[in-house]
């Protein structure tokens, strides 16, 4: 590992990147979104595991260190992470505000707002492993959400933001990591792909919940390639520190499931424009291939030793993080760097999301 940490300028690489391709998207694409609206787990949280009572945060240095001004914000990324890239791309705003925040208001709400929780699954079992906010209650702050949102812009208004803003949702890695493969509890009741199956049944009514509060445009995100997350490959000590393949195959599989479950609904929900937004190829082809996208370490992340450390750990060993994040895949051992975000944000809204860019 690298000395001491030293600041770098401002997601210098990615931005330059990412703010390039923007450039690229019709002039005209600029009301189709009015708003993004999120939901899930660290992936796309910004700080609402601040303002609740869990171990789960990264409200400290060195996390956060290349966001604007270099402050932590409760993002589990060295800078932001995927849906401020989106919100960016769709010409709303740089990043999205977590909910709980109080810095915020419904005025900056109106435009995008993340409900997710670090830790957090689709099972609510996940949720209370580190007592964060279960997706449940994400939904029950997005009614209040929605409410505090006809006060504001008045009802019909407040009616088109709705049906117009894309929802998103990201999560679970948690419910197999955190929950199936490490606690007695669900893999005693299920095999992994029965767990898979219980998964896909809460996604879909989640999803069948925001269709009858008026939401039409929704993106379904799969699971990435977690057995090649730095943690999982340190763990891996008899497979020579490789990813771990059964994890891999069960993303693949649960991605498969997730990816039929959104044909299924966009038969089964009259006007509904639900996509599968899969992150797990292009993680994992950035991983395979890291020298094509000026990454220098993929097993190994940039926080401490990038071994095993996150959240509090990662604050503990801050002083041997690495100098330049940019050159590494993985920020912490379970979560990527900004400039990871931002590439995996841009192949998403080419591919997935494209068609709410028209």
């Amino acid at each position: 590992m690298e000395g001491q940490r030293s600041k770098v300028s401002s997601c210098s690489f990615v931005s330059y990147c990412f703010l390039f391709w923007v450039q690229l998207l019709p002039l005209a694409t600029g009301g189709k979104v009015p708003a993004l609206i999120v939901f899930g787990d660290s992936s796309v949280d910004a700080g609402n595991n601040n303002f609740i009572p869990t171990v789960a945060r990264s409200n400290f240095e060195p996390y956060g260190r290349d966001f604007q001004g270099g402050k932590p914000t409760g993002r589990f990324s060295n800078g932001r992470v995927p849906t401020d890239f989106l919100s960016e791309a769709f010409r709303i705003k740089p990043y999205i505000p977590a909910y709980l925040d109080p810095k915020y208001n419904i005025s900056d709400f109106a435009t995008g707002v993340t409900f997710a929780s670090a830790a957090t699954g689709y099972d609510n079992a996940t949720s209370e492993v580190l007592s964060v906010i279960p997706l449940w209650k994400q939904l029950e702050f997005y009614k209040t959400y929605q409410k505090n949102l006809r006060a504001y812009q008045g009802e019909t208004t407040a009616k088109g933001t709705i049906s117009e803003a894309l929802h998103i949702m990201s999560l679970g890695t948690n419910d197999f990591l955190e929950n199936y493969y490490t606690s007695p509890g669900r893999s005693t009741e299920y095999t992994p792909q029965q767990y898979e199956d219980f998964l896909v049944g809460i996604a879909g009514n989640f999803i069948r919940k925001l269709y009858g509060l008026g939401a039409r445009k929704i993106s379904l995100g799969g699971l990435p390639p977690m057995g090649c997350l730095p943690l999982e490959r340190t763990t891996n000590v008899v497979g020579g520190n490789e990813c771990v393949s059964r994890y891999n195959d069960v993303a693949l599989e649960f991605n498969g499931k997730l990816k039929k479950l959104t044909t299924s609904l966009n038969k089964e929900l009259p006007g509904i424009r639900l996509v599968f937004s899969n992150p797990y190829y292009s993680l994992m082809h950035i991983i395979r291939n890291p020298a094509e996208y000026g990454f220098d370490s993929t097993s190994v992340a940039c926080c401490a030793t990038g071994m095993f450390e996150m959240g509090y750990a990662c604050s503990r060993g801050g002083m041997f993080s690495c100098s330049d994040a940019s050159k590494y895949v993985f920020w912490d051992s379970f979560h990527p760097s900004e400039k990871t975000n931002g590439i995996i944000a841009a192949h998403l809204v080419k591919t997935a999301l494209a068609q709410f860019l028209e």
